[in-house]
């Protein structure tokens, strides 16, 4: 069928269409008239879409951003927040809405549940696009509780979204506050055993000590090796002077008053030899002179005698002062060592110490971060355009009805005209024999007549004026 068929189908069943238009029209008027008004009130919200605490000032991870809108809205759809409006209005309170409640429930159930569910129902939640903006919509018949309804949405959803947020805080500040008092405890408890650890052992200052500690051992240790050396070297004095040449021994010849008496010896012995040459040896100045020489030499082996003794003793003195040396060295070793692990020990206690005041600090910083944010009424929703009671209906919409009853009784009409011409199928032109028959159409014979004079003499003037014109 080609659109000339459908032309003349339609203008053949005109009537079926125009009927069918009429109808809808009539039918979507009295519809729309009939139909209770329905209210419309919005409530605009400005969300933080930025994903910054105004508190702590930390980010919100950027994973977690595309899920923040959607969260928001679910959280506005709650029945927790219906039920916060619920007891906002205090609608449960009311007798009329009591008394519909036991007619529509034969009393089963909670009426602030009912109510929230019926509230939750003609509630609607959309946000913009590519903005921050929530707008809560409610629609009833009246204006003026739609709006009020509207904003108690709105501010109920901002009391809950501080709520959720405070409550963990809360738990959260309650929980540091029991470490925080733990960790004092162990805090005190390092502390009191580091301090009873320095007052049994004396301590002041382990540093300082083992500084004075480790210097007297160094000097120790240097005067060792001195008296080693000196005993050293005193022992092979010793041993020259104790022996068969000890008058060739540096200590011995160094004596004055050994080189006095060997002077002495040998002015006697020169004396002696120049009288033995004049006299006898048994002349009396012989034997006072050999008497003289005997006495220089007795003195001059008691002499060497008492220096190799000296000797000997200075050796024994500093042998014993080299034993006392490595004594004195061996007790300050020992008493470093010992300084060194009481130091260690102590090192053990300062730094439970030191662990126990970092951990309290860091819990007692964080739990009062926690407290604050606990207390804090900061809330990252703003209410942008509060609802106001709305002047016109939303519900229903008479010329948009109206439109679109017109397009669908149209379209209706053309369904049933095409629907009855294909129950009743009759022939409109030339081309219906042809589809129809499959045979050539040869002409057309005109039913309705000659047109009259009149009619054809005005027809006939038309179109000449029009080619005058």
């Amino acid at each position: 069928m080609n659109f000339t068929q459908l032309f003349l189908v339609l203008r053949a069943r005109k009537s079926i269409l125009i009927a069918t238009l009429l109808l809808t029209v009539v039918a979507a008027m009295t519809v729309s008239l009939l139909l209770p008004k329905t209210f419309k009130a919005t409530s605009s919200l400005l969300l933080n879409y930025k994903g910054i605490d105004p508190l702590t000032g930390l980010t919100m991870p950027g994973q977690l951003l595309p899920g923040y809108m959607a969260t928001q809205i679910d959280i506005i759809s709650s029945k927790n927040v219906a039920l916060r409006v619920v007891d906002q209005l205090k609608l449960a309170d009311n007798p009329a809405v009591v008394a519909q409640f036991r007619e529509a429930t034969q009393g089963r159930g909670n009426v602030r549940d009912w109510l929230a569910g019926l509230l939750l129902r003609k509630l609607e939640i959309e946000p913009s696009r590519e903005s921050s903006v929530v707008n809560i919509s409610f629609s009833g018949s009246d204006p003026q509780f739609v709006a009020a309804i509207a904003n108690a949405f709105a501010e109920e959803y901002q009391r809950a979204s501080i709520e959720l947020k405070v409550e963990p805080m809360k738990k959260a500040s309650a929980y540091f506050n029991q470490q925080t008092k733990l960790l004092r405890d162990n805090l005190e408890a390092a502390q009191s055993r580091l301090s009873k650890y320095q007052q049994e052992h004396g301590i002041v200052s382990v540093d300082n000590r083992l500084d004075v500690e480790t210097n007297r051992l160094n000097d120790l240790s240097a005067q060792l090796v001195t008296a080693q050396g000196q005993a050293m070297e005193a022992r092979s004095r010793q041993s020259m002077a104790r022996g068969q040449h000890s008058s060739e021994s540096p200590d011995v010849s160094a004596s004055p008053l050994i080189q006095n008496l060997r002077l002495g010896l040998g002015t006697a012995e020169s004396k002696l030899a120049e009288i033995g040459q004049r006299l006898g040896r048994n002349h009396p100045q012989y034997q006072s002179a050999q008497a003289e020489v005997d006495k220089l030499r007795h003195e001059l082996r008691e002499q060497v005698q008492q220096t190799s003794n000296s000797v000997g003793n200075n050796a024994q003195i500093l042998v014993e002062r080299e034993g006392a040396i490595r004594a004195a060295l061996a007790a300050q070793k020992a008493r470093v060592l010992e300084l060194n692990r009481t130091r260690d020990e102590m090192n053990v206690l300062a730094k439970d110490v030191e662990s126990a005041q970092r951990a309290f600090d860091a819990t007692s910083q964080r739990g009062s971060q926690t407290r604050i944010e606990g207390q804090s009424e900061q809330s990252d929703i703003a209410v942008l355009n509060p609802a106001v009671a709305p002047t016109e209906p939303s519900s229903p919409r008479l010329q948009l009805n109206l439109l679109l009853s017109v397009f669908l009784g149209t379209l209706l009409g053309v369904g049933l005209a095409l629907i009855t011409e294909m129950l009743n199928r009759r022939v409109r032109s030339g081309a219906d024999v042809e589809d129809l028959l499959q045979i050539p159409v040869l002409g057309a014979v005109d039913w309705h007549g000659r047109k009259p004079a009149a009619r054809r003499g005005i027809a006939a003037l038309l179109p000449r004026r029009l080619r005058l014109n």
